[in-house]
């Protein structure tokens, strides 16, 4: 066993083999947005939550690192790269809203760096349907030297791979995210985030196809935890590892609630009710 696979394992529970991570890298590309105006109180909050792993960016992990630094805390990840694009980030402020402005794609920080700051993992996108062939060329190079790199450094991958291209419509598109996730998975990823399908039966299609470990993403916050609460239950029955949960989780009314409750589905301690 080498030092990937030791902090990989840690991202899942020893009992269920499942992990819930919760997501709070968002300020990267959306700035502050109500629930995380303080990044040092939603991280604190998001913490006593006790999701098995955070997902975060390099500056938060910068000012924020303390609040991990204790036995039984939750597991550092860090977003190494950043993305533009405003189909997906509709959110943006109007300056930044034109879309001649095209699509980017930036690795901003290196698995040595993210060591070196304590985590125990790293996330990169890959963006399948650009308008540009060059911009996922680059996307693609680009995670699989750094998933290489992570290699030797002993640091886990999880590659986000998302129908996110402006020329996607359809971004829960089964076909494609079988496509991307199994792109994704023979670069070297550990694991894979991509998005639900919406139905067990389309998503089982998805992860039958992906020989790593397939965790499904939360997107738009819905207003309604039991929605949140049966859509993961359906993707945990479609053979998903589990979830990474943003603004479902920072934005709920209750985080630290919505993180137990969570906690428990995922880890099979209740079942969601019909």
């Amino acid at each position: 066993m080498n030092g990937a696979e030791v902090r990989f394992g840690q991202l899942f529970d020893r009992e269920s083999g499942r992990s819930f991570i919760a997501a709070f890298d968002h300020g990267l590309t959306l700035g502050p947005k109500p629930g995380s105006e303080s990044v040092l109180e939603s991280l604190a909050r998001i913490v006593t939550g006790n999701p098995d792993g955070i997902l975060i960016s390099p500056g938060t992990m910068k000012v924020g690192g303390h609040l991990f630094a204790f036995h039984g805390a939750p597991v550092p990840i860090v977003r190494a790269d950043w993305i533009y694009n405003t189909d997906v980030y509709p959110g943006l402020p109007p300056l930044l809203q034109d879309p001649r402005q095209g699509e980017h794609y930036e690795v901003i920080c290196s698995p040595e760096d993210a060591l070196a700051m304590g985590a125990s993992a790293i996330t990169m996108f890959l963006i399948v349907g650009t308008s540009d062939g060059a911009v996922f060329s680059s996307n693609a190079r680009q995670v699989a030297e750094n998933v290489q790199k992570a290699r030797r450094t002993g640091m886990p991958v999880i590659v986000e791979s998302v129908l996110w291209g402006a020329r996607m419509e359809d971004k829960r598109d089964p076909e494609l995210l079988a496509f991307g996730a199994r792109v994704a998975a023979e670069f070297g990823a550990d694991a894979i985030k991509t998005a639900y399908t919406g139905d067990p039966e389309t998503m089982r299609q998805v992860i039958a196809g992906c020989p790593v470990p397939v965790l499904v993403l939360g997107g738009v916050r819905s207003s309604d935890p039991d929605v949140v609460l049966e859509a993961t239950r359906g993707a945990l029955d479609a053979g998903a590892s589990g979830v990474v949960y943003g603004r479902n989780v920072w934005q709920a009314d209750d985080p630290v609630l919505m993180c137990g409750l969570l906690r428990d589905v995922i880890h099979g301690r209740v079942a969601v009710p019909v």
